[in-house]
């Protein structure tokens, strides 16, 4: 026969089992003893949603209807703890009327009077939070989403140190308050996007001495108009990671702790038509013959100005860049500065995307070790350069430049999304003939690839400069 083996566990280990399981899971085995009643008062971390997984695909109009059973459920589970430590809870409801504020509020209060460490908070509706409701000398961690409101003119959280604002009704100056009133903030995630009425403001400008690491989502793509002016005041930042549109303007400040950097920044239109400026390699007949060419009309300046970014973070030791990263750096950026302290690169193609930077930005990373690429083919163009194998075939009369690999330290090439296409073993045989440094390259295929074997045949056959080079399939 059967025999209830978790009935016999000690009481402090049921108590956590219960504290990770949904609430309203928990909450149902009280009905099972006496014993297993008074265990709920050992669960010190909550979770409630309002809305199951199908109302949320349903109409919210029909779902606010439903919930008075939810508002009872969350009274009789508050009253069942009684007053024993809460050290998180995670919150999502649906208040119908203005009146279920206070219930909101009244629940937030309990928890918060328990000695609340780690506080979620999602509303499917807008909800004001008070003031009081922003007062907490125990959180160290806050999570606020969806139709919040904050309309205060203090906030407090003391000894608070990571924030997550996901999507909120923020203004501009309750944003600030807010950032302004946790002085021992560590961690800071903001995401905005085009599903809010409100201008952007909590990725765009972010000011805190303590802050070490940010991550930034902003995606609103209809709304280049709100995106003029991009700052950054973190001096004790050692983290950053910033993903959004260019903005016209970057700027940062202090940012001399910073040690890794994972940047997508993407443009706002397409930049094939730029491919062909400025071409210094094309000759003078080629030159009168384009002159009818309408494409050589002068083109509009791109949009976006990510010069100051750039030249802040230059004390880095790892940087990351997506493949619109790198076509922002090529056109937004004026003038490419040394990254003396860069030991890790890793950069993303894209087919549609070019490598018209490669060649500055290798040149700018004189202690470069590691050189990481996900996916090797991009679309080529005529100021890839010798940093790539699609160099085209004309070249200036009486100008010789050292190729940039030449010259790069780099002594670990590692290669992702390998597929062994015709331009990435031109690329790979670019890279082996050219990097003299080089010591270890880590090539990852995919083991689904029928082609695997003859995929590393080819790689092991190319010809290496570097003696010291071992090739290796991860």
């Amino acid at each position: 026969m059967g025999s209830d083996q978790i009935s016999r566990l000690p009481d402090e280990i049921l108590g956590i089992i219960l504290s990770s399981v949904p609430t309203k899971t928990a909450a149902s085995t009280s009905v099972l003893s006496k014993r297993w009643r008074n265990l709920l008062c050992l669960v010190d971390s909550l979770s409630f949603d309002e809305l199951n997984d199908e109302e949320k695909e349903e109409d919210q109009e029909d779902a606010m209807s439903s919930s008075q059973p939810f508002h009872d459920f969350m009274e009789k589970t508050f009253a069942l703890l009684s007053n024993s430590p809460i050290k998180k809870v995670s919150l999502s409801h649906l208040p119908f009327h203005y009146s279920d504020h206070s219930r909101v509020y009244s629940w937030i209060y309990t928890a918060l009077d328990r000695g609340l460490l780690e506080l979620r908070l999602h509303a499917y509706a807008c909800v004001l939070l008070k003031r009081e409701l922003l007062t907490s000398n125990t959180l160290v961690k806050l999570t606020l989403s969806g139709e919040y409101c904050l309309e205060v003119k203090r906030v407090y959280f003391p000894v608070l140190k990571s924030l997550s604002l996901e999507f909120l009704e923020l203004d501009y100056p309750d944003y600030h308050r807010l950032l302004d009133g946790c002085p021992t903030l560590e961690e800071l995630f903001v995401a905005d996007d085009d599903d809010h009425s409100n201008p952007l403001c909590c990725g765009a400008v972010v000011k805190s001495e303590s802050l070490k690491r940010l991550v930034v989502s902003i995606d609103l793509p209809d709304s280049q108009e709100d995106h003029n002016s991009m700052l950054l005041d973190t001096p004790s930042l050692v983290y950053l990671k910033y993903t959004s549109y260019v903005f016209k303007e970057h700027d940062a400040v202090g940012l001399d702790l910073l040690v890794e950097a994972r940047l997508d920044l993407s443009l706002w239109e397409s930049t094939s038509d730029y491919d062909d400026d400025h071409d210094d390699d094309v000759d003078d007949e080629e030159e009168d013959d384009n002159e009818t060419d309408d494409d050589d009309e002068p083109k509009m300046p791109i949009f976006g100005d990510v010069t100051k970014l750039v030249v802040g973070i230059t004390n880095i030791t790892t940087l990351h860049l997506s493949a619109d990263s790198l076509e922002t750096f090529h056109f937004c950026c004026e003038s490419m500065p040394v990254f003396n302290n860069l030991l890790n690169l890793s950069i993303e193609s894209d087919k549609e995307k070019g490598w018209q930077v490669m060649p500055i930005l290798l040149k700018s990373c004189p202690r470069l070790h590691t050189f990481e690429i996900k996916g090797l083919v991009h679309r080529e163009t005529n100021k890839c350069g010798d940093a790539c194998a699609c160099i085209p075939g004309k070249h200036k009369e009486g100008v010789e430049e050292v190729c940039c690999l030449l010259t790069c330290q780099v002594k670990v090439l590692e290669i992702s999304d390998y597929i062994g296409s015709s331009q990435e073993l031109k690329q790979m045989r670019h890279f082996l003939g050219k990097l003299k440094f080089l010591e270890s390259v880590d090539v990852s295929i995919d083991a689904n690839n029928d082609n695997s074997e003859l995929l590393r045949n080819n790689l092991l056959t190319l010809p290496r400069i570097s003696s010291k080079c071992n090739i290796q399939f991860i």
